[in-house]
């Protein structure tokens, strides 16, 4: 099984994966943890970022340490993309843009927001 956090190349571009499909809340915790360090550790406004949350368990916990992490990854991240978010609550997901001050782009497919992620 693949790390579920991890780089791929898409068209010729690295793109930082989180793959947290059918994650539980402990397990996005994890994830979430490990997402901080991996992308401190990289220049200002360099990453493209996707996440897969198709059925992952976003409680209240989670949804508070999403919202930190959003907000301190910010510097680092040029474009986020996700999928899977229609488990997730409408109110977590405007929290998560209005606290973190960052556009997140919502898609039906990972090849659709892939490639959004590396249009220029």
């Amino acid at each position: 099984m693949d790390e579920p956090i991890r780089f791929i190349d898409h068209r010729g571009k690295q793109i930082l994966i989180v793959d947290a499909v059918n994650a539980t809340a402990h397990e996005m915790m994890l994830m979430l943890k490990e997402l901080q360090f991996v992308v401190a550790g990289h220049p200002r406004a360099s990453l493209l970022t996707f996440a897969d949350f198709t059925g992952a368990e976003v409680d209240h916990t989670v949804a508070m340490k999403m919202k930190e992490v959003l907000t301190l990854d910010r510097p680092f991240v040029k474009k986020t993309a996700w999928i899977g978010t229609e488990g997730i609550p409408h109110a977590f997901m405007e929290n998560f843009s209005n606290f973190s001050q960052r556009a997140i782009a919502t898609f039906k497919t990972r090849e659709e927001a892939m490639d959004w992620l590396v249009a220029e």
